[in-house]
């Protein structure tokens, strides 16, 4: 049996209010028709964000940077999130760094080569053998997909250890001078974070298991979501469509994948979604609502933090992780990501 072990999140250094962040958008688009900038502060208040936090601070988000000064902005800053991220895990695990037989690095809104995982192994002594994985391209729901393959791994291998490590800076990505309703939304609900997820296929071991795990990809739809790689850095793409496309193809992506777990909808205790923004959550709560399941947790997350891409779900698993539940209840986890994917693990305490 893999099992999770802990989760540990990560915060950066500068957080501001939503309400703290708006003079500085109305400064911002000061040049623009006024139509458009009631608009863009509408979208901005209505996100459903009370404070998000970011590797930069408000004073410096608006300052124009090269495609190089960005990725060197992204480096600096989230090499620190993923150090203490591991760190605070590991600790909480009481787990030494050398336990780690394997270690899976998550992020998609930046470049590096060597990735992550390579900083960490000397920056806190991983042994030299530990197998490394650095996961990128997808996006939202690569925190998700980094527990699916650590669960892999580590029921080939038995009484392994893993950890699974999620970095995001969307607030690198910021165009200055991009007044693209795509750049408005995404600016209106992105935030940075990290988050460390440890794994273990030791007997002995408490948690939650990990019980099964699948994908979900739909066709003709790597339009929706992702990013445009243009001279200025890297361009979100986001189709409004997103929340209906969901809703269309839940039936699809849920009940096929409870069936061969041999479990049903009304067995699932617990939701652990990754709140993609506010029209997906009301998509996905109005999915569940009629049967009776709430997603409290997930929108809590996002109200607190804003959407972090692949970190966000983790930050929700931690939720869970950090209550009284009852053995034998179950928790699906959920997220969505670029492809256009789903990407499901079943858990049970």
């Amino acid at each position: 049996m893999v099992k999770i072990k802990t989760v540990a999140s990560q915060l950066p250094p500068y957080s501001r209010t939503t309400q703290e962040i708006l003079p500085y958008v109305k400064a911002w688009i000061s040049g623009q028709e006024e139509r458009f900038q009631k608009k863009v502060l509408r979208i901005m208040g209505n996100a459903g964000i009370d404070r998000r936090y970011s590797i930069v601070d408000a004073d410096d988000m608006f300052v124009p940077r090269s495609f190089e000064q960005k990725n060197q902005l992204y480096i600096k800053g989230t090499l620190p999130l993923a150090e203490g991220a591991l760190r605070k895990a590991l600790e909480k695990a009481d787990w030494a760094a050398t336990d780690l037989d394997y270690i899976i690095t998550v992020s998609c809104t930046g470049f590096m080569i060597p990735s992550v995982d390579a900083y960490l192994i000397n920056r806190l002594g991983l042994r030299q053998d530990v197998v490394r994985l650095p996961v990128t391209k997808m996006g939202c729901a690569a925190g998700v997909s980094g527990i699916i393959y650590a669960k892999n791994f580590l029921k080939a291998n038995a009484g392994k250890r893993a950890a699974v490590i999620a970095v995001e800076s969307p607030m690198s990505t910021f165009h200055q001078k991009d007044f693209s309703m795509v750049n408005i939304v995404s600016s209106a609900i992105f935030g940075d974070g990290a988050a460390c997820v440890l794994l273990s296929s030791n007997e002995e071991e408490t948690g939650p298991i990990v019980k099964n795990e699948d994908m979900y990809h739909f066709f003709d739809a790597t339009h929706m979501m992702g990013f445009e790689l243009k001279n200025t850095g890297f361009h979100m793409v986001l189709d409004p469509s997103v929340p209906d496309k969901i809703a269309t193809h839940f039936p699809k992506i849920i009940y096929p994948f409870l069936e061969k777990s041999n479990t049903t909808i009304e067995d699932i205790n617990h939701l652990v979604f990754h709140p993609g923004g506010k029209k997906i959550v009301q998509t996905i709560e109005n999915l569940f609502g009629v049967l009776g399941k709430n997603i409290d947790d997930t929108k809590e997350v996002l109200r607190s933090y804003g959407n972090m891409s692949s970190v966000t779900v983790l930050y929700v698993l931690e939720r869970f992780l950090e209550k009284e539940i009852p053995a034998g209840e179950k928790g699906l986890m959920l997220s969505f990501g670029p492809g256009f994917s789903a990407q499901k693990v079943l858990l049970e305490w």
